[in-house]
């Protein structure tokens, strides 16, 4: 049950900038990025030309929600969340490990 309610309060912030997030965090919310990302892009083909529209409004949170992950993830191993506009810092944030203790962006997510 512990593990359950753990897992649960893992996305309680997911449009904020602020705090950090833990690796694990950070592969989940990526992977439910890229199985929407591809039913939208599936889809795409299967619909007439209005709803692309409406799709494309629907997937704008999903983006946000993607560089929020993302710049919590910065602040995780101590950058600054403009790190992100580095080209493919998003795959080093997959492997990156976590800055121990507490730093200027908050407590460590692992204690």
């Amino acid at each position: 049950v512990f593990l359950l309610l753990n897992n649960l309060t893992m996305f309680l912030n997911p449009f904020s900038l602020k705090g950090r997030i833990r690796r694990s965090e950070y592969w989940t919310t990526n992977f439910i990025y890229f199985i929407l990302y591809f039913t939208y892009i599936s889809m795409i083909d299967k619909v007439n030309d209005s709803y692309i529209l409406i799709f494309g409004i629907l997937f704008l949170p999903l983006v946000w929600v993607m560089f929020a992950q993302s710049v919590k993830r910065s602040h995780d191993i101590g950058n600054s969340g403009w790190f992100n506009l580095i080209p493919l810092y998003g795959l080093f944030l997959l492997f990156a490990n976590t800055e121990r203790g507490e730093n200027k962006w908050g407590k460590s997510p692992k204690e």
